[in-house]
């Protein structure tokens, strides 16, 4: 593993740790795989916030549409069987679709470039006042024509998934669940995941919650709903650790996989991007796909009432991130970005230096918190509070045991000044000066605040 790992892993840590507070999210399950095998996993907040279940690693998440990508890897496997090809059309597995629907191929759908309505005319579903639609409520939504021409752009299909689930069950005279979690769940090892509800008794599950807002506060969202038809588009159930093993063998570089090395390069390849979108993403088979600080990553996102997700493989490092969070409102898309950024980061700087290796710790001031982070020669003034810590950061030169001195910073800030940490009667760092401001620790800075700010509050409060 290479050196500057394992201190930006502690980083993401330490960073996700003070995002979780400051976003009052209820919980959190952080994994990353290095070369397909977990390196760190970790748990903040709670399961349940009505119960004050503390959440832990084991317990499961819906993820999702990360679904999509299991059942992408399942019509792969059909593929090397011979059982079935790209440019068939639907319809040859699948009767009774009306005849657009049945004449777009198993590659545009995969693709999401089918012209597929997205979810149909029962998205009530997505919002649980209904039941996730049957097998015959979804085909009674494909009898209708296209909603766009095919192959014309990127257009998102939780229907077109559904529908490729009915090919697996046609091709291979099993249901879905079934064969799905044999041939791609239990054949890539994973132990925590399963296709749809309900669970094993007793198995842990991380409920969903609603936004703060409109309501004033978060409610607790049941999640044990089952997708049934919709299962292969968005049913899955698993924990982060899983997750990441899983994403990990689709990297065209993995050493272990269930599928071949031209399978994965298919799924992960930029087939359509994303259009009328800020974001330079791209989709795949089942893969979306997209660049954060010069690497490429591929994986996907998810999203259910009360649940947030996402996973990004960077084959460039071999490195995988799960983030999921229960939460509807939940940030897992903005905090693998910034763990990308982070990792990035040390990638480019390298592991600490002697001589600035304690430099380090977050300290506050009445404007928030900062952190000294210690990489290559140089020590790193992040920023927690941001979804990326390092962006336009300043950088520090140490030129004594407690000295130092700005030597990069923007032009609102004070490049060129000196740094110095001040020391208690035990030795121990109390502060840190920047110019001729200082940092503090957590529990002084709140202290003074309240000392000074307590009578204003109660000024107010008559």
């Amino acid at each position: 593993m290479d050196a500057w790992l394992n201190p930006a892993l502690d980083y993401i840590h330490d960073w996700l740790e003070f995002q979780m507070r400051a976003s009052q999210q209820p919980g959190c399950l952080v994994a990353v795989a290095y070369r397909g095998k977990i390196v760190t996993e970790y748990a903040f907040g709670h399961a349940d916030l009505a119960t004050g279940e503390k959440l832990t690693p084991r317990h499961r998440f819906r993820i999702a549409s990360h679904s999509k990508s299991f059942t992408a890897a399942g019509v792969m496997k059909l593929r090397e069987q011979r059982k079935l090809r790209l440019d068939d059309p639907v319809g040859q597995y699948v009767k009774s679709l009306h005849p657009q629907v049945a004449d777009t191929t198993i590659a545009q759908i995969l693709s999401h470039s089918a012209g597929l309505t997205r979810d149909g005319t029962a998205s009530e579903q997505y919002s649980d006042n209904r039941p996730f639609l049957s097998a015959e409520e979804l085909m009674a939504d494909l009898r209708s024509p296209l909603t766009i021409e095919p192959n014309s752009r990127f257009k998102y299909s939780n229907h077109g998934f559904g529908l490729l689930g009915l090919v697996i069950e046609a091709i291979t005279n099993e249901s879905y669940g079934v064969w799905i979690e044999r041939e791609i769940v239990e054949a890539v090892g994973l132990r925590e995941t399963q296709s749809d509800m309900p669970l094993a008794k007793g198995t842990p599950f991380a409920r969903g919650h609603t936004p703060r807002l409109p309501v004033g506060h978060r409610l607790v969202v049941p999640g044990d709903y089952r997708e049934n038809a919709i299962r292969p588009a968005g049913g899955f159930i698993s924990t982060a650790a899983d997750v990441a093993r899983y994403f990990a063998q689709l990297a065209p570089n993995a050493k272990r996989s269930v599928l071949s090395i031209g399978s994965r390069r298919e799924m992960t390849r930029k087939h359509w991007r994303n259009p009328h979108s800020s974001l330079e993403q791209y989709y795949g088979f089942g893969i979306m796909s997209g660049n954060v600080g010069g690497w490429d990553w591929f994986g996907h996102s998810g999203g259910l009432q009360g649940y947030i997700s996402r996973t990004c493989v960077i084959p460039a490092c071999e490195i995988t991130i799960s983030i999921l969070t229960n939460a509807t409102d939940g940030w897992a898309g903005f905090w693998v970005d910034g763990a990308m950024h982070i990792l990035r980061a040390f990638a480019n700087r390298g592991v600490p230096k002697r001589k600035v290796r304690n430099w380090t710790g977050r300290w506050w001031t009445s404007w928030g918190a900062f952190d000294l982070v210690p990489m290559g020669n140089v020590v790193l003034v992040g920023n927690p509070h941001s979804f990326n810590p390092f962006l336009d950061t300043t950088e520090i030169e140490i030129t004594g045991r407690d000295k130092g001195r700005i030597s990069l910073a923007a032009g609102y800030a004070s490049h060129g000044e000196a740094v110095r940490r001040i020391r208690n009667k035990a030795g121990k760092v109390s502060e840190v000066w920047f110019a001729g401001g200082k940092g503090r620790s957590e529990k002084a800075v709140a202290a003074e605040m309240g000392r000074k700010y307590r009578a204003a509050r109660r000024q107010f409060s008559r």
